[in-house]
This record gives structure tokens, sequence and C-alpha cells, in this order.
């Protein structure tokens, strides 16, 4: 086995200094009742007050909440679908074509796809609001979740289904009770990853929202052009804190049901 040396440990060191430590500093001035963000003036809660008073960042909160639930859940669900196709459908006409389109978000720039849409909506004569923001993270994050199911249908023991076709599940019933609780991992990291995605989209909101609907992201950006302010630090110590709750919680459910599923199998082989 070989040691952890200590350029490892100062390089891991420095990274997750570099990652972190941004993130750590505006927690900390979050708390500052100085309005200037860079002068410690003393530990204060008002900014939070504050944040909870102002309706425009309350309405931008909720807009970016409601667009992020809904898209990354109809990701989930077309980016599991197109992963199984792709994984279960073998060789079919089209498989490249359909793989290409599946994957190219992955590549393309955000500039790109947010302009597309934009000249899409506006060609087609949708009215930009929360339905065309919901409409473009779907697009660009559904492929994200075809990537991490894919991953895991490789690795599916397939013996499993064919075990339950066999018992007489017919194969939605297959893929209902014994595929979908096995992949359902992977199913939640894909969620989780486009809920993030979404959360975090700028670029491409910022082509496709409307006048009537505003993301925090766009909120953000437009005030910190002002100059940053310490409701800024406090709204985005809240987000930090929600996201790290989300992502244990998912860690922990993960978890829970990998280890359910090995013990299922396990007792499956002992019978």
């Amino acid at each position: 086995m070989r040691r952890f040396s200590w350029f490892n440990a100062t390089s891991l060191t420095l990274g997750f200094v570099f990652l972190y430590l941004p993130m750590i500093i505006l927690v900390i001035f979050s708390f500052n009742s100085s309005k200037l963000v860079t002068v410690w003036a003393g530990f204060s809660t008002k900014w939070y007050g504050e944040i909870f008073r102002n309706e425009a960042y309350l309405d931008a909160a909720w807009v970016t909440l409601k667009v992020a639930i809904v898209s990354s859940t109809f990701a989930t669900i077309l980016g599991t679908m197109a992963a199984y196709v792709m994984v279960r459908s073998g060789r079919f006409w089209g498989r490249t074509l359909f793989s290409g389109m599946i994957y190219a978000p992955l590549v393309m720039p955000e500039v790109i796809t947010g302009l597309s849409l934009l000249l899409l909506f506006i060609g087609i004569g949708f009215d930009r609001g929360i339905m065309t923001i919901i409409l473009a993270h779907t697009t660009f994050s559904m492929c994200y979740v075809s990537v991490v199911v894919s991953s895991r249908l490789v690795s599916f023991d397939r013996s499993l289904e064919e075990a339950a076709l066999d018992l007489g599940c017919s194969a939605f019933d297959a893929f209902r009770l014994v595929t979908l609780p096995i992949i359902a991992p992977a199913v939640i990291s894909g969620w989780l990853l486009a809920f993030t995605l979404s959360l975090d989209d700028l670029v491409i909101a910022s082509f496709t929202s409307g006048p009537s609907a505003t993301t925090l992201p766009i909120k953000i950006f437009s005030a910190v052009r002002l100059g940053v302010s310490p409701e800024i630090n406090a709204l985005s110590t809240i987000m930090i804190g929600i996201v790290t709750v989300g992502v244990i919680a998912a860690s922990l459910i993960s978890k829970r049901a990998t280890i359910r599923q090995q013990t299922e199998e396990q007792v499956a082989m002992r019978t």
C-alpha cells in the first residue's frame, strides 16, 4: 500500500482551500453588521431579516425553486427513458443520431443553447416566462441524468429481470418492481444533479426568461453589477445551506438504498 505523502497532503489541502475558502469567507461576512462587505464591524443577523423582507428576492427565489423542482423531475423522467432505450434497445436505425442529440447539450456552449431556444420560442410565438425556463432547463439537464442512469444500467444484472419475467411479471411490472428500485440511487443522483444545474443556471435562463419570471441567479447577477451588498452574502449563505442539506440527505438515502439492495440480493442468493 502506498503511503500518503506530504506532496499529496499538500496538494489536497491547497485544492480544498481554493474551492471552499471563498465560501467560508462569504458565510462569515454574511453575519457582518456593516454595510461594507470587506470591513468587519461585529456579529449581526440583521441581513437575514432584510432578505426575508425583500419581496423581489423572495419572488425570484420562489420562481427558481419551482423551475428547479419541475424541470429536474421532467429531466429525470425523460433522461431515464432515454438511458433505458440506449442501453437496452441494442442497435436500431437512427441510434447514432439519437445518442448525439441526447449528449449534445453536454458539449454545447450554454450561450448557443440559450440563443437557439430563444429563437425557437420567438418563432412559435411562445411567450417567455416560467414555462419557457422549465422547458429550457429540462432540455439541457436531461442529458446529465441520462449519463448517470446509463452508467448504472450498463452494470445492472439482467438475470434479475429475467427471473421476474419467468415468474409471471410483465415487462412493465419487471421494470417497476425490480429494475427501478435497484437503479433508484442513480435516478436520485440524476435528479439532484439536474436540480443543482437548474438552481445555478444563469446563461440559459437569461435568454428564456421574461419580465414576469426572473430567477434568483439573474437577480443576484443584476444586483452584483451595482456592487456586492451584505444581503447577497446572506442570500448566498442560505443557498449554500439548502444545497448542503440536500446533498447530505440524498447521500444518506442512496446509501440506505444500496445497503437494502445488497441485503436483498444476498437473501435471494441464499434462497
